[in-house]
């Protein structure tokens, strides 16, 4: 089934190291059948307080490829250049089964 990655991100850091993060993670995807379904800034707030983060969804084709992807030797290699320069949340959800 399909799984999708969500993320919030608030850059916090430097912003030279988060453009070399973004340079760089969409290779990692593609192994692991990962597309970015959305990336997004700026956000359209309907309701409550967003914070400034940006929005991103990448759409896997199923839960083990989202979490081989986030394992990967390529991907680690480079998440400390998100991690040391955002704030972020991210989470694995399923797809919805079609009916």
């Amino acid at each position: 089934m399909t799984a999708y990655l969500i993320a919030t991100v608030r850059p916090t850091g430097n912003a030279e190291e988060l453009a070399e993060y973004r340079q760089r993670v969409g290779p990692t995807l593609e192994p692991y059948g990962g597309r970015y379904l959305a990336r997004s800034e700026p956000i359209a707030v309907l309701e409550g307080d967003w914070g400034g983060a940006q929005v991103v969804v990448v759409e896997f084709p199923d839960t083990a490829s989202a979490r081989a992807w986030n394992d990967s030797a390529a991907y680690r290699e480079i998440a400390s250049l998100r991690m040391r320069n955002t704030l972020s949340v991210r989470v694995i959800v399923e797809g919805v089964a079609e009916a």
